[in-house]
């Protein structure tokens, strides 16, 4: 994906950072999104100094949906048209499932369905031109085997990955293909605050019920990002594939 327009939302840490990171590296300009200014001009020095490769960095809310059209022509006017677009749109709040009011529930569908699809629109007019495109949402092992307490994540991204099952549909022949990544046990600092911990803490921790036996890494997730964005996943459309170390048992 040597020159290749990248957009990374969620970028400044986790999942989202270790994405950038492995565009980078296999030769992509990449454009980091965060809402926070400070984090996302950090990341995007250190990424730069890892891999030598061309990155900017961008502030924007997914929860501001008036704001994404104007962020893909900001990052299209300083880098090119996007050519691959990773939607890291972050994860609602954890409680009670019948503890979500209205607003947390219209927070929630904004930033996990409705932030993607108005990215998508954004970017799709240029790769259609192009005739080729890649589009990858990062969604999570509760589209296979709901979490207890993430009653917004289980609802709402399910419906992101419908959503991208029937935009694969449509686009594919354009050149355009959409994918799902959902990660299961990943060591990233939400991870780590759920377990009360620090990220240096859980790392290598033992995990009894994975398959693999541990965590996973923000890079080993970032490089199944970067295939899915690369001419090799030429025939891969479609898909919601798991990167979970074996932990989800169903079919």
């Amino acid at each position: 994906m040597e020159g290749r327009v990248a957009l990374v939302m969620g970028a400044s840490k986790g999942l989202g950072r270790a994405s950038g990171a492995a565009l980078a590296r296999e030769g992509a300009r990449v454009a980091l999104v965060s809402r926070d200014r400070e984090r996302i001009e950090q990341a995007a020095a250190s990424i730069a100094g890892e891999t030598g490769a061309e990155v900017r960095e961008f502030a924007a809310d997914a929860g501001d949906l008036d704001r994404l059209p104007a962020l893909a022509a900001e990052v299209a006017s300083e880098l090119g048209p996007i050519e691959i677009l990773v939607t890291n749109t972050g994860g609602p709040a954890v409680g009670d499932p019948l503890g979500f009011g209205r607003e947390d529930w219209e927070a929630a569908y904004r930033s996990l369905v409705l932030a993607p699809l108005t990215l998508i629109g954004a970017v799709v007019p240029a790769m259609r031109e192009a005739r080729w495109g890649r589009i990858v949402n990062v969604t999570s092992i509760a589209t296979k085997e709901p979490i207890p307490g993430l009653m917004l994540s289980n609802s709402h991204r399910l419906a992101a990955v419908g959503a991208f099952k029937t935009l694969a549909d449509a686009l594919a022949a354009d050149g355009i293909l959409l994918n799902s990544v959902a990660p299961g046990r990943i060591a990233t600092d939400r991870i780590a605050g759920m377990m009360g911990k620090r990220i240096e803490e859980i790392v290598d921790t033992d995990q009894p019920d994975v398959p693999v036996r541990r965590l996973g890494r923000a890079e080993e997730f970032g490089d199944v990002v970067a295939f899915l964005c690369s001419e090799r996943a030429s025939y891969v459309c479609g898909v919601n594939l798991l990167v979970d170390g074996g932990l989800a048992r169903g079919i």
